[in-house]
């Protein structure tokens, strides 16, 4: 059995949900990418639009895009296979329909069509590894609002610090020059 790939570099942000596509669901549920979107399609009353979509041509372009293993084969309205793990287990040169993306729930209910011990055992992985990205935004979010609190207080002091440099403008400027006694003699 080969190693589990960090699912932290499979799960995607589209239309902004966490997904992940299904060619990379069905690699780690060890079934043909086929065969996991045709149980998809027999359940369909289980897979609500917000456990799975179909991802829209502009969509498909724009992950081509992020992928650097991209091929020059595009025919018509076909899809090229460009998404790495899309090419996977297709034959006559890529894809020939928008990939599907699952949330975690949609990912997460798939194991439980798919009902294979495999998938059972993947599918613990996958909702783990949603989680632990839903902690890591939270984290994240946690050290932002830390760094928008320094910086209203710095800008807060670079007000105080403005008023006491505009106080010490004057005492800092040497005094005027005495006016200098006028030789001879003068009448008031």
């Amino acid at each position: 059995m080969k190693p589990n790939p960090p699912l932290e570099t499979l799960i995607l942000t589209l239309r902004q949900q966490k997904v992940i596509l299904d060619a990379d669901l069905a690699e780690l549920y060890g079934v043909p990418t086929k065969a996991l979107n045709q149980a998809v399609k027999r359940n369909a009353d289980r897979f609500p639009a917000d456990f799975v979509f179909q991802l829209l041509p502009k969509e498909v372009v724009g992950l081509r895009s992020q992928f650097v293993t991209s091929n020059a084969q595009i025919v018509g309205s076909q899809y090229d296979g460009a998404l790495r793990s899309q090419c996977a287990t297709l034959k006559r040169g890529g894809r020939r329909t928008p990939p599907y993306a699952f949330t975690e729930h949609g990912a997460l209910m798939a194991a439980n069509v798919l009902n294979s011990p495999a998938a059972v055992k993947m599918s613990v992985y996958v909702v783990r590894a949603f989680i632990k990205l839903r902690e890591m935004l939270l984290a994240q979010n946690d050290v932002l609002k830390r760094l928008a609190q320094m910086d209203a207080k710095l800008l807060e002091h670079d007000d105080a610090l403005s008023v006491i440099w505009r106080e010490l403008q004057p005492l800092l400027s040497p005094p005027p020059a005495p006016p200098k006694p006028q030789i001879g003699f003068h009448q008031k």
